[in-house]
C-alpha cells in the first residue's frame, strides 16, 4: 500500500516541515549584578546550612548520651555504656553551644533585614 492510497481522497499527504536550526543562537540573558544586601543574605544562607548541620550533630550526640545512660542504668553501669554516655555528652557540650549562638545571630539579622525593607 503506497502513501497515496493511505490518505483520504482529495487530501495530499503533507508532512510538517522540519524547522531549521537558528542561524544565530539566542543571546543568554545577562544576569543583574547582586546588590550588597543580596550577597550578604546568600553568605548568611550558606552559614545557616552549616550551622543547621552542626546543631543536628550536637543534638544527636545529646540523644546518644541519653540513650546510652538509659542502657547503662538498666545493665548496671557497665564500662562501655558509661564511656559512650560520657563521650557523647562531652561532644554535645563542646559542639552544641556555638551553632546555637550563631543561629540566634542569623535569626536576629534576618529580622533586622525585614524591618529595614
Amino acid at each position: 500500500m503506497s502513501m497515496s492510497e493511505a490518505t483520504p481522497a482529495g487530501q495530499e499527504h503533507n508532512p510538517e516541515p522540519i524547522p531549521e536550526p537558528l542561524a544565530e543562537p539566542l543571546p543568554e540573558p545577562i544576569p543583574e549584578p547582586l546588590t550588597e544586601r543580596e550577597q550578604v543574605r546568600i553568605r548568611r544562607w550558606r552559614i545557616a546550612k552549616w550551622v543547621k548541620a552542626a546543631k543536628r550533630f550536637g543534638y544527636y550526640a545529646l540523644l546518644l548520651a541519653m540513650v546510652s545512660f538509659g542502657v547503662a542504668l538498666v545493665t548496671g553501669f557497665e564500662g562501655f555504656w558509661v564511656t559512650l554516655c560520657v563521650a557523647s555528652l562531652l561532644v554535645a557540650v563542646v559542639v552544641l553551644p556555638i551553632p546555637i549562638i550563631i543561629w540566634y545571630g542569623i535569626r536576629a539579622a534576618e529580622r533586622e533585614d525585614r524591618a529595614e525593607v
